[in-house]
């Protein structure tokens, strides 16, 4: 991601093109977001928070909340919890939560210029880097067909007028490498306008939820039925028109006034 997205979700995919299902389908499932959300927090409750764009959704970083959406074959999840320097180290329980085949990891902070992401395969780790652009936190797997132009230097990391690059620097910036990794697994990138057959992720829903222990989640205040309106009083009986008053004087006062 470069410049001012920040990011942190975590995607199972189960269909060959999780494009064309985000394409075709960009409101969730309320259900299976419930569903999941209970079972990533299992000692938990999960307290609906109503629709969020998945733009705004991927950046938050309040503590105690997630945001899911659940479309078919392909599932997000954004939360603070995942924005981990080496993503080998998360739990199992974040891998792989479903039965879907992919997982697809993508995470950014550009407070610290860090972009990271990382794919499993049948919950195996297949591919996982994570670096800033001085410095790299991991580097795991075969660098996959996509990433050749980042390595080839197509993408190189720009500095100030008259800042020399540091030695160790990398041939890119880290946050634009991980929304490469979005935009080939998902077809859409968080910075810029859409280009071509790319999703425009601000038409994506999530759902939010707030995690908490029992008894003390969030007041939820009673519906309060809306006040129905009095009815109308019956009209009454429509007045007859008066009658026009009575012309006096001659044919110029009628047609002229005076």
């Amino acid at each position: 991601m470069t410049v001012g997205a920040k990011v942190s979700t975590i995607w199972y995919v189960d269909v060959p093109d999780p494009a064309a299902v985000l394409h075709g389908h960009p409101d969730p499932d309320p259900g299976a977001a419930q569903q999941l959300a209970s079972r990533l927090y299992p000692d938990l409750v999960a307290t609906p928070t109503g629709p969020v764009p998945l733009v705004e959704a991927a950046r938050l970083d309040a503590a105690g909340t997630v945001h899911i959406g659940s479309y078919p074959g392909v599932t997000v999840v954004c939360g603070p919890d995942l924005a981990v320097p080496r993503p080998s180290t998360l739990p199992e329980t974040r891998i792989r939560p479903t039965e879907f085949a992919k997982t697809y990891y993508v995470a950014s902070k550009p407070d610290i210029a860090w972009g990271s992401f990382a794919m499993w395969e049948d919950g195996h780790l297949t591919r996982s880097f994570s670096a800033t652009p001085v410095h790299i936190h991991e580097d795991l797997g075969i660098p996959l067909v996509w990433e050749r132009p980042f390595w080839a230097g197509d993408f190189p990391l720009k500095h100030p007028a008259g800042v020399l690059p540091d030695p160790q620097s990398l041939p890119f910036h880290p946050q634009q490498f991980a929304e490469g990794a979005n935009r080939e697994w998902l077809g859409f990138r968080y910075t810029g306008d859409p280009e071509g057959t790319e999703i425009d992720p601000k038409t994506l829903t999530v759902l939010g939820f707030t995690v908490h222990p029992p008894g003390e989640g969030p007041e939820i205040e009673p519906a309060v039925e809306a006040e129905q309106p009095a009815p109308a009083p019956a009209p009454g009986p429509v007045p007859a028109p008066a009658p026009p008053p009575a012309h006096k004087g001659g044919l110029l006062r009628r047609y002229f006034g005076f």
